[in-house]
């Protein structure tokens, strides 16, 4: 139940980090290493994380608003059942994110690498992924009512096409 208010962290080192129902609000992240942190029913609200490292992080039920991930490695890590609420993802190592039964609402993926994430059950409202890598993605159907640019469309094709079953 800790809370970090209108705070800037240079390159903190959390990693390994236990705590439920952690809060930070205003406060930037720059950097830092925040890797196999395990945060259940985390809530961000107005908060810049760049470059930082959250290898492994389980950051569970939580809600994630106005926030913006920049430049970060987030791959193996567990977002399941989390609400995203504008959010931005940019330049970010998803690769093999857990994001089952999240809500993305109103989220944008640019340039980022989403190999082998798990969207298995996401609800999707208003999102957008441009320039991003999608191999393997798991749950790919559930990217229904996304927006791509038709570049990107044409390039994941086979992806999408086999989501649909079409052969």
């Amino acid at each position: 139940g800790a809370a970090v208010e209108r705070a800037r962290l240079n390159d903190p080192d959390l990693a390994g980090l236990r705590a439920r129902g952690l809060r930070l609000t205003d406060v930037e992240i720059a950097r830092g290493n925040l890797a196999n942190s395990a945060a259940p029913e985390l809530a961000l609200r107005r908060v810049a994380v760049t470059g930082a490292r959250l290898t492994g992080a389980q950051w569970s039920a939580g809600r994630i608003e106005d926030v913006a991930f920049r430049d970060c490695r987030i791959d193996l890590a567990t977002f399941a059942g989390t609400t995203f609420e504008r959010v931005a993802f940019e330049g970010c190592l998803l690769a093999q994110a857990d994001f089952r039964d999240a809500l993305l609402r109103s989220v944008r993926f640019e340039r980022c690498d989403l190999t082998e994430a798990d969207l298995a059950g996401v609800r999707v409202d208003r999102c957008e992924l441009r320039g991003c890598t999608l191999d393997g993605l798991g749950g790919v159907e559930r990217l229904r009512g996304a927006a791509m640019p038709w570049a990107d469309i044409v390039g994941h094709a086979a992806l999408l096409a086999e989501a649909l079953g079409i052969r």
